[in-house]
């Protein structure tokens, strides 16, 4: 087979390079800090609510990462796919029939193969305790952040049945008396243009909101060379999005929060590129697109192009993509006593995008499929939580229900062959859950908790036969228990067992031979179990370390497994036993005043059994994770201060789907990823101006790889490299 590669930049030498003097830089900064005689520096403790209670983050007996809102900023980190570099065995990658704004968390080996109404997610992401069902065509722009939380592992207890990877929890800023005026405003290469706006306002004593709005758009990669009146370039992407929360509040004792968010955005097709092994068109020919050219032998991968980011094919139905989303909730908190209080979460949330992706990349019309999804959630939460003697208890019920569909081959007016992707699904969720802990004495805590979900899911289909009804429910108890043991030096140990479960689901894109229709069944229950010590906390009061050891088994977990079909493709799941096992760390040092070191590492060992003879692997799971990021403060004589920072990322070699066959040509290069801050504040510090660069070395690699049985879809980053200023305002 021939195969296309990308370039590789000639900077191999230069990002090591770079690295080399952070790790240099570093060692430096520690002689420094030896021979300091002032006063030494701190590290303030975050505050988390991973257990749905108040907690520093040393004091979790999880392994879990956290960001607040002003280390967001100073990263430059605007979405979730930009988290995904900094955090040990977190992977998030975009491939969602070719949209852009689509960005599939995998944590541990669990995450998202396929965006279709009836596939789950593996990790279940939640903002402001709104459980987001979808993950295409969701507000991602990170903007308004109080906190993020990265929960790795089972969190079936707590966060339901769609965390059996683990879970990503948003918290925005909650509107409170204080008048603050953000303006942030960006300008960059390739087109960059960003502005946002966030205003916190008191109107009364018992009445504030905070509003935050912005428009965010980049310029493309690649041309669509033969549809010369494409509205948008190749992975070009333009969005508006607003977000408004108002409260209520009587007294310290009662309130309510309406938030209510919207997002719109627009661009074209992610980059991507097909490539081919001289595929004979006969058995796949399904009509003439109008002024098109007719094949003439076997396709090749001269009938591309010879630039991976732009784009050969005719079809200008799937050049666009565009989604939507918006969504409201209502928050009301009540504290009964000391020792008593309730929340209770109401939601209502609707999401749409348009995509697709012509299979075969070239301008013959063989393999085109525009594509349309949606999905309606609602969701209701109600939580009792207190205190009863030394017994602290997080307790709750929780209801869930989501409407969806997707459609494919939708504007192919051409297209004779048989539509192999409409599905409708309609999925109902119950749960019951509490959680206890109890505080042994001053140094050991211990805890436990059991949460019982009840899942239905009505879903048809067009298998190739015409639609296919199916139902079908399940169930499951899940548990966790949990020690954490304060030492001597402060420092905190802890062992786990987690439990996760999920729902059986409906295979994506069926196709059932002969009439057989047994095609269209539901998977069995989904479950996990996770074994984790760990060790965290304040080393010294200038460093922090967190470090966990982990082993997960999970049982009946579908992959889904594609190969070609008349007219389309079928995709089957190939239910597997799968064990993953591995090591994370993450540290913070304060060298000195002026000089800080964050690093990660994850390593993950996946072992999946053997089926029918085939070895599967973990999808979109590198290896090795790492980061490294100094940073430099220091302060001029005009009192103005300046802050140098560099962020280093590394995924290691992965695979795009579940199988390692090397006759498949799925794997997927090592990427190295480097960022860079320069910021000023003036004396005042009520403007800060930074000087940034994403990608300084214009890495380009692979988002996912998927072989269709005739060729292989490599899916392209949208992530070259960009330098532009930032201007933020507070006032």
């Amino acid at each position: 087979m021939s195969k296309n590669h990308i370039q590789k930049k000639p900077f191999k030498s230069i990002k090591l390079s770079l690295l080399s003097s952070a790790i240099a830089l570093a060692v430096s900064g520690q002689v420094v800090a030896q021979e300091q005689t002032e006063e030494e520096s701190y590290i303030e403790s975050i505050t988390v609510t991973a257990t749905k209670r108040a907690q520093v983050i040393y004091e979790v007996p999880i392994a879990m990462s956290a960001f607040n809102g002003d280390a967001l900023a100073a990263q430059g980190i605007t979405d979730l796919t930009d988290v995904g570099k900094f955090v040990p065995n977190l992977n998030v990658t975009g491939f969602s029939a070719g949209h852009t704004s689509s960005a599939n968390p995998f944590i541990r080996g669990i995450g998202l193969q396929d965006h279709l109404i009836t596939t789950d997610p593996g990790v279940s992401v939640y903002v402001d305790g709104v459980y987001l069902g979808r993950q295409v065509g969701q507000n991602w722009n990170l903007n308004n952040i109080e906190r993020i939380e990265v929960l790795r592992g089972p969190q079936g207890t707590l966060y339901g049945r769609n965390s059996i990877g683990g879970a990503i929890n948003i918290i925005t800023k909650q509107p409170d008396e204080v008048a603050v005026t953000t303006i942030g405003v960006e300008l960059g290469t390739r087109g960059r243009k960003k502005a946002d706006l966030f205003l916190n306002r008191e109107l009364s004593p018992a009445l504030s909101f905070n509003l935050n709005a912005g428009f965010n758009a980049r310029d493309g990669l690649g041309e669509f060379i033969n549809v010369p009146d494409a509205e948008y370039d190749v992975g070009e992407t333009q969005e508006f999005y607003g977000r408004l929360s108002v409260r209520y509040a009587t007294n310290d004792d009662f309130s309510l929060v309406l938030t209510a968010d919207h997002n719109d955005g627009e661009g074209g097709l992610r980059p991507y590129q097909t490539l081919i092994d001289e595929v004979p068109t006969g058995a796949y020919y399904t009509g003439m697109r109008f002024g098109a050219p007719l094949p003439s032998g076997p396709l090749r991968n001269s009938d591309t192009t010879q630039d991976p980011y732009d784009s050969a094919s005719g079809a200008k139905e799937v050049t666009t993509v565009s989604n939507q989303a918006s969504g409201i909730s209502l928050t009301a908190d009540w504290n009964w006593s000391d020792t008593l209080s309730s929340r209770a979460i109401v939601s209502k949330r609707s999401s749409e995008y348009k995509a697709g992706l012509d299979d075969d990349g070239t301008n013959f019309f063989l393999d085109q499929f525009p594509e349309r999804g949606d999905a309606d959630q609602t969701s209701i939460e109600f939580q009792l939580n207190g205190y009863v003697g030394e017994v602290d208890f997080v307790s709750g019920v929780y209801w869930f229900s989501e409407e969806g569909s997707n459609l494919q081959s939708e504007g192919s007016a051409f297209n004779a062959g048989p539509n192999l992707l409409d599905l409708d699904q309609k999925t109902t969720s119950q749960a019951i859950f509490a959680n206890l802990g109890y505080e042994v004495n001053d140094d050991l805590r211990v805890s436990g908790g059991l949460r019982y979900s009840k899942d239905k899911k009505e879903a048809s289909a067009d298998v190739g036969i015409g639609p296919v009804f199916a139902e079908d429910s399940w169930s499951e108890v899940s548990f966790d228990l949990s020690a954490n043991y304060t030492l001597e030096n402060g420092l905190n140990v802890y062992g786990s067992i987690q439990n996760g479960y999920q729902s059986g689901q409906f295979p994506a894109r069926p196709y059932c031979l002969f009439g057989d229709i047994t095609c269209f069944v539901a998977s069995e229950n989904i479950t996990a179990i996770n074994y984790e010590v760990g060790l965290k906390g304040m080393v010294t009061n200038n460093f922090s370390m967190s470090i966990a050891l982990f082993n997960t088994e999970f049982d009946d977990l579908p992959y889904q497994v594609s190969t070609t079909a008349e007219g389309g493709f079928n995709t089957t799941n190939l239910v597997v036993a799968q064990t993953s096992r591995g090591v994370e760390w993450e540290s913070t040092w304060n060298a000195t005043d002026n000089f800080k070191l964050h690093t990660s590492f994850g390593y993950i060992d996946v072992d999946v059994d053997e089926q029918d003879g085939v070895k599967p692997v973990a999808p979109l799971t590198p290896e090795v994770t790492a980061s490294i990021s100094p940073s430099y403060e220091f302060e001029l004589e005009n009192g103005a201060n300046v802050v140098t920072r560099v962020d280093y990322s590394y995924r290691g070699e992965m695979y795009g789907e579940p199988t390692s066959d090397p006759g498949r040509l799925t794997e997927i290069d090592s990427r190295e990823l480097v960022n860079f801050t320069v910021s000023y504040s003036p004396a005042s510090e009520d403007w800060t101006l930074s000087l940034y660069g994403r990608n300084i070395f214009d890495e380009r690699y692979d988002n996912a790889r998927l072989n269709t049985g005739d060729y292989i879809l490599q899916v392209l980053s949208n992530d070259a490299s960009e330098f532009g200023l930032r201007y933020r305002m507070t006032f």
